[in-house]
């Protein structure tokens, strides 16, 4: 499997990944591959003290010690490192590979949709299936050699009988959304008010309660959109990398926190100046440029990952191959164009919402008209204004239609998609009955059959349309004949109007 470039159905995507890479016992080997270094038993037979952890023969590693081994295991195997990851398997994946192989904090740049997030999350695959830490500690404490008091005095006092609890790899995972409001209590830490009222004096470490990244000790932090964090976060955040040590409310506080870093950021915000400080910058040793879907033929596959079915039993729809390339193609010229602003970018999300739409008003259709079958026609297309509009940003500062914008890069996609099926000649024999006053009337609201008799009537329709579908249902071929005709419109060889809510084609 390979991935996508979109948050939308990420979760899933997360989930089988972790539920795959569950199937396998713990320990600092390989998740995905067993040998004789193995940390112990797994499941209910794990150790349940430090003693036992001891006798077990555990050797614990540093999270980049660990991803490291995971990730050679994976090289080694040939296994995907991340599923369902699609059109990176030659750029951005080589480069978090290297990242992992050298122990680097990893930064993502790019533009909005393009998985930044789902790649950050998808990294707990290579991670452990658990390790064990203190029981009750709030900062995931590795139990031969504990960093917070508490465990500290625990362990002094109980020795080997010290309990210990097992964590999964998706508990550890910290994920923080820079913003404006987000604090140094949110990310590191603040001195907790009850605890100082139970008689613990302000100086005391064991008044502190730890924030998020505390809280991911021994796991992956990731920070969305790292430029939005305010510069005195950031400071704060290089002094805990570099330092290992922060300060609360004026208390100093040695953490020697073991994480992997990850962050994302949207390049023009990264590289502004005062919008992230140079030493924090510089603190991530691998910079990752992410893309768009280089080719048509990735974006389908994304869009056929992502979208959303229902299977309700009502209604069956077919989606033909050349309605999904133009909706493809509305993106990709999207992406080129002067009249979109291109500096956030033209998610794949856009490519995703207008499949939904142009399907949702196949089924709409089938379902006024009692037809078993939905096929998407050309005259369903300019519904996707809906689902298009809200995902882009128009560029200028003078007010454009934005439906004509969408209408004209629909027929550009049209065209586009219509010339890889067709030659120039092949519309003769079709366009030739048009000379003699004769038109074709099209619909979104026309019934499947009404299209049928167009094939007969029309000399090399029938040929046309077998030659885009050896399907014979009326639906299917309603929606090539609307195809070929359009197309033709487009390269010029017939004329359209519109009339009353319905589409004239005619010399």
């Amino acid at each position: 499997m390979k991935i996508g470039f979109i948050f939308g159905g990420q979760k899933k995507a997360v989930k089988d990944t972790q539920e795959e890479a569950n199937k396998t016992p713990a320990g600092t080997t390989s998740s995905v591959e067993k040998n004789d270094n193995t940390n112990g038993p797994s499941g209910q037979n794990r150790p349940k003290t430090i003693g036992d952890l001891k006798a077990s023969g555990y050797s614990p590693l540093s999270i980049r010690e660990e991803m490291r081994r995971n990730l050679i295991a994976l090289i080694k195997t040939k296994k995907p490192i991340f599923n369902g990851i699609i059109g990176y398997d030659n750029t951005v994946i080589p480069q978090v590979e290297n990242a992992v192989l050298s122990g680097q904090n990893i930064i993502f740049l790019g533009e909005r949709g393009q998985a930044k997030s789902r790649v950050m999350r998808l990294l707990t695959g290579l991670l452990d299936e658990a390790i064990p830490v203190i029981r009750g500690c709030e900062i995931n404490d590795n139990p031969f050699s504990p960093i917070c008091k508490s465990c500290r005095e625990k362990v002094a006092m109980e020795g080997d009988k010290t309990e210990i609890v097992w964590l999964s790899r998706q508990d550890r995972y910290g994920e923080k959304l820079a913003t404006p409001d987000t604090t140094i209590a949110d990310l590191i830490g603040d001195v907790d008010p009850i605890k100082v009222a139970e008689g613990r004096y302000l100086s005391d470490e064991l008044t502190m309660h730890y924030g998020i990244i505390p809280r991911t000790n021994r796991g992956i932090f990731c920070i969305n959109e790292l430029p939005d964090l305010a510069e005195r976060l950031q400071v704060g955040l290089f002094n805990l990398m570099e330092e290992a040590d922060i300060q609360i409310k004026g208390y100093r506080v040695r953490l020697p926190l073991d994480i992997l870093l990850v962050a994302s950021a949207n390049p023009e915000d990264y590289t502004s100046r005062g919008r992230i400080i140079t030493p924090l910058k510089d603190r991530f040793g691998a910079q990752i440029r992410t893309h768009y879907p280089v080719t048509v033929k990735d974006e389908i596959a994304i869009v056929e990952q992502e979208w959303q079915r229902f299977n309700d039993g009502d209604v069956n729809f077919y989606v033909p191959d050349y309605i999904k390339q133009v909706i493809a193609e509305i993106t990709h010229l999207a992406r080129k164009s002067p009249d979109i602003g291109q500096r956030s970018g033209v998610s794949v999300r856009v490519s995703i919402a207008n499949m939904e739409t142009v399907v949702a008003n196949a089924i709409r259709r089938a379902i006024m008209l009692g037809e078993k079958m939905a096929v998407p026609r050309i005259s369903d297309f300019p519904y996707i204004i809906a689902s298009t509009t809200g995902k882009v940003e128009m560029e200028g500062f003078e007010e454009k239609n934005e439906q004509k914008i969408i209408d004209d890069l629909t027929k550009k996609a049209v065209l586009v998609v219509f010339n890889r099926y067709f030659q120039f000649d092949e519309l003769e024999p079709i366009v030739k009955q048009f000379n003699s006053g004769f038109n074709v009337e099209t619909s979104d609201n026309m019934s499947a059959k009404s299209y049928t008799r167009y094939v007969k009537e029309i000399p090399g329709m029938a040929k046309a349309v077998k030659k885009m579908t050896a399907a014979e249902t009326p639906e299917t071929i309603a929606s090539v004949v609307e195809f070929i005709l359009e197309g033709a419109h487009l390269n010029k060889r017939l004329n359209k109007t519109k009339v009353e809510g319905k589409t004239v084609y005619k010399r």
